[in-house]
């Protein structure tokens, strides 16, 4: 079960990823907010949440990688994925989802589209920071 789950949380990140971009680049490029800039900026925080929910699974349940013991902080891979990708990941779809309903709540089209720049694109940076690439060796992270 560990291995699916690692599997569809590892290959969703492609999904999340791609439509955050999207819903970046379309706040910074559209002139007007129109209902496809709503359905993008909603599946994306459905996606990211659908992530945390699989990630919270494999923190707490089926994750060899998340160990606590005498030390673990010192461990780079255990500091990791037991503090430090966690709470990356929590704070960035916490400030999505505030994006997201700052942006429901706009009445005009800059208003609709300021919070999305803005939370949308500070959670994307901690997206990115917080993923276990394969380039950090020390993670044994992989591309899927």
């Amino acid at each position: 079960m560990n291995s699916i789950l690692t599997h569809a949380h590892s290959g969703l990140r492609w999904v999340a990823i791609i439509l955050l971009l999207l819903a970046i680049i379309n706040a910074f490029t559209s002139k007007t907010f129109e209902k496809k800039h709503k359905m993008i900026n909603l599946f994306t925080m459905i996606t990211l949440h659908t992530q945390l929910i699989i990630g919270l699974v494999q923190y707490f349940i089926t994750s060899g990688k998340v160990k606590f013991f005498d030390g673990w902080m010192k461990e780079a891979a255990f500091r990791f994925y037991g503090m430090e990708h966690l709470m990356g990941m929590l704070i960035a779809i916490v400030l999505i989802t505030v994006g997201y309903s700052k942006s429901k709540r706009g009445t005009t089209d800059s208003e609709k589209f300021k919070p999305i720049k803005l939370f949308y694109l500070i959670g994307f940076i901690l997206i990115i920071a917080s993923i276990p690439w394969p380039f950090r060796t020390a993670l044994g992270g992989s591309w899927f």
